[in-house]
């Protein structure tokens, strides 16, 4: 659950505590942690972060927080993204009951929070160094696709442009593909359908190795999703975007 909260914060950050982990230049986010007994609820309140990387070419970010709750990680909740601000204020509160919810977006950096080592009685607001991302984000390389759905004659075009980064030992730089494929989808049928993209490693000798693929369709991944209903919402365009494959 998201809820607005006015609750004023300081600008500018207090002196660093050991606490607060490693400086990796990434900036540092100010949180605060607090738990309903009675009621079962975890709050997590998001109230700023400073001294954000630029990630943009403009020189700047548009960054926003994505909360998990591990190890299961079936709450995932997004903070507002603030536009082009390295210093950026959120004030946004984050409940999760019974303790037990574009282009690409480039991640700036991550922190853990240990919940058995946090008094969570006492309601603590802390500072935390953010640290490079740990994930497999863009480590097998990424693909840029096209599609395009022509509802009056059910036919869906795909696209693949180009790719760049792929993860094989006898790959370096981009590649570059401009091949279409061409499949008679229904109107009716097309929210239900879903396109895998597989990128392999082609060998003369032994066996095709996957390097990694895509799933698209309207229940995939945030992005794979914003991508396929893009697409359904542009009849007869070509809409491209980048995606990261995944294994």
């Amino acid at each position: 659950m998201l809820m607005d909260d006015s609750t004023e914060v300081e600008a500018t950050a207090p002196p660093i505590d050991p606490s607060e982990g490693v400086d990796c230049k990434l900036g540092r986010i100010q949180i605060a942690l607090s738990y309903d007994f009675q009621n079962l609820t975890l709050t997590l309140k998001i109230f700023q972060a400073t001294s954000l990387p630029a990630k943009d070419f403009t020189g700047t970010s548009d960054p926003y927080v994505k909360v998990l709750l591990l190890p299961d990680k079936k709450h995932k909740l997004l903070t507002k993204v603030k536009k082009k601000n390295l210093n950026p204020r959120w004030n946004e509160c984050f409940l999760f009951e019974d303790y037990d919810r574009f282009s690409r977006d480039d991640p700036i950096g991550e922190t853990y929070i240990p919940l058995n080592e946090i008094d969570l009685s006492q309601s603590p607001s802390m500072w935390r160094f953010l640290q490079p991302c740990k994930d497999s984000r863009g480590k097998l390389g990424e693909l840029l696709l096209s599609l395009c759905y022509q509802p009056s004659v059910g036919r869906l075009t795909v696209v693949v442009m180009k790719a760049k980064d792929l993860k094989a030992k006898d790959i370096t730089g981009a590649s570059v593909y401009n091949e279409s494929f061409i499949y008679e989808i229904p109107w009716e049928r097309i929210r239900e359908a879903a396109v895998e993209v597989s990128v392999m490693d082609f060998d003369k000798v032994g066996r095709n190795e996957l390097i990694g693929k895509i799933m698209l369709s309207s229940k995939s991944g945030p992005l794979e999703t914003r991508h396929w209903n893009d697409m359904i919402s542009k009849p007869r365009q070509q809409v491209a975007q980048w995606h990261l494959l995944k294994d």
